[in-house]
């Protein structure tokens, strides 16, 4: 499997929104197969590249860290606010109900504070990707490469 990032010529993050008080949880659906995880990884890794706060990740299935775990992880880092970022094109059974569920917080709000480390934290899960021009750009490039 190739996890080298792809050239997506003129489309990049704003990272001017996000700041070095936001966390963001990565959250892959989790698989007994190794290079699921290994793929949340190095793409966490890129997003941290690009974001000046923490990174981490969390797994809904089979996978560690868990999302409390991974929720957790943010404890020593001060952060006032986290982004759950789920690896998801569009909303299934996890986005709305079960990764609020999780989190511990309202799936009707999809936001709401926890305590971390003993601080009240902000926790506010994102859309999943979705339709993007990234995604095009990204399925463009796959079908040319199985062509050979």
């Amino acid at each position: 499997m190739n996890l080298s990032p792809i050239n997506t010529g003129s489309v990049k993050c704003n990272t001017g929104v996000f700041m070095k008080d936001v966390g963001i949880l990565v959250l892959g659906h989790g698989s007994s197969l190794p290079y699921n995880k290994e793929l949340v990884e190095s793409l966490a890794q890129m997003i941290g590249k690009r974001h000046p706060g923490p990174v981490r990740t969390a797994y809904l299935n089979m996978n560690q860290p868990t999302i409390p775990q991974g929720l957790d992880s943010f404890a020593e880092t001060n952060v006032s606010k986290i982004i759950a970022l789920p690896l998801f094109l569009a909303h299934g059974v996890h986005t709305p109900q079960g990764i609020p569920q999780e989190m511990g917080i309202d799936p009707n709000r999809r936001r709401g504070l926890l305590n971390i480390g003993g601080k009240e934290v902000e926790v506010i899960c994102a859309e999943p990707l979705g339709v993007d021009e990234c995604i095009a750009i990204l399925a463009c490039k796959r079908a040319e490469e199985a062509l050979g």
